[in-house]
């Protein structure tokens, strides 16, 4: 981390970079980290570039970098395991590359790495960047409020098995902020009536596997139906998560220009599988690309499997 710190006095631009369809965590690690060295640093020149993530856009909305900024800049990558899903390649173009993750490290890309996997999220770690260095790093409201924003999402509001001891020391560091949980909840917890009405067309349309698999197909047409944005059609990937008898489940969704995948699991890694289809991620929570509706059924047969196989397992 002193590395990191020394980085960052050293660049006087740095950008901060997240992964494609981010979610809580990768907005709140590039929030947090920008508001933290902005109050650090105020002569800095500190921009967050890639994609929006509506959920928790009332942190920020990232912005198009323009490539002539990247020159002799330091590029902060966060929360994404492998170069390819960041979602501006332009990181390529910087100075120097600092990649700060939590996930399994399957690709050590840039110059410097930090990744604990032993973290609920990358605003722990970030967190944790901040207590270590307190005496030179600066915490204001807003750095607090995106940090615990995205812990809270990625630990699934501490319920997680990622979440520790270490978890909650730095959640109550940001709390002793004065932030306002009570509005954060409000904030990730409120659904529309479009939501609420797919929600159901979700649970009347999900199947199960022979083995206990439970999956929910959604095409371009089902999303236009009910006139929802991608993100939120992709969050109902939880809606599915409290089956009975159910290891593993799984949310596949056309998108306009991949078909990606939500894998989610109570037992069995699925991060390995993940791998297989060009994601990757956590053992009980990965992201990954199919790379036609033709290998559907294959893929689906792979997480019965994996269903399976962890039942089996369980009564050896």
């Amino acid at each position: 981390m002193e590395h990191i710190l020394n980085k960052i006095k050293e660049y006087n631009r740095i950008i901060i970079h997240g992964h494609v369809a981010p979610d809580g965590d990768c907005i709140g690690s590039q929030y947090g980290l920008y508001h933290m060295i902005k109050a650090s640093f105020p002569e800095k020149e500190v921009y967050v570039t890639g994609d929006v993530c509506e959920y928790v856009s009332f942190l920020g909305k990232t912005t198009h970098v323009d490539e002539a900024l990247f020159k002799g800049a330091l590029s902060i990558c966060v929360d994404c395991a492998t170069s390819a899903r960041l979602s501006d390649q332009n990181f390529k173009l910087a100075d120097y590359v600092i990649k700060i993750d939590h996930h399994i490290d399957v690709e050590a890309y840039g110059n410097y790495q930090l990744v604990d996997t032993t973290a609920a999220s990358c605003t722990e770690i970030l967190t944790e960047f901040y207590n270590r260095y307190s005496d030179i790093l600066k915490l204001n409201y807003d750095a607090a409020y995106a940090l615990y924003t995205g812990l809270v999402t990625d630990s699934g509001r501490f319920r997680f098995d990622s979440v520790s001891k270490h978890t909650f020391n730095m959640a109550g560091i940001l709390v002793s902020q004065g932030i306002n949980i009570s509005e954060i909840d409000t904030k990730l917890s409120l659904e529309s009536i479009k939501e609420l009405k797919f929600k159901g067309w979700v649970l009347d349309n999900f199947q199960m596997t022979e083995n206990g698999c439970a999956y929910i197909k959604i095409t371009r047409k089902d999303i236009e139906k009910y006139g929802l944005s991608d993100e939120d059609a992709a969050a109902q990937v939880s809606t599915i998560s409290t089956i009975e008898d159910c290891p593993v489940w799984v949310l596949v969704m056309e998108y306009p220009d991949a078909i990606r995948m939500r894998l989610r699991s109570r037992g069995p890694a699925v991060n390995l599988l993940a791998n297989e289809y060009a994601g990757g991620g956590h053992a009980k929570a990965s992201g990954a690309t199919l790379p036609s509706w033709d290998e559907f059924d294959n893929f689906i047969a792979k997480m019965d499997k994996l269903a399976k196989d962890y039942k089996a397992s369980l009564n050896d």
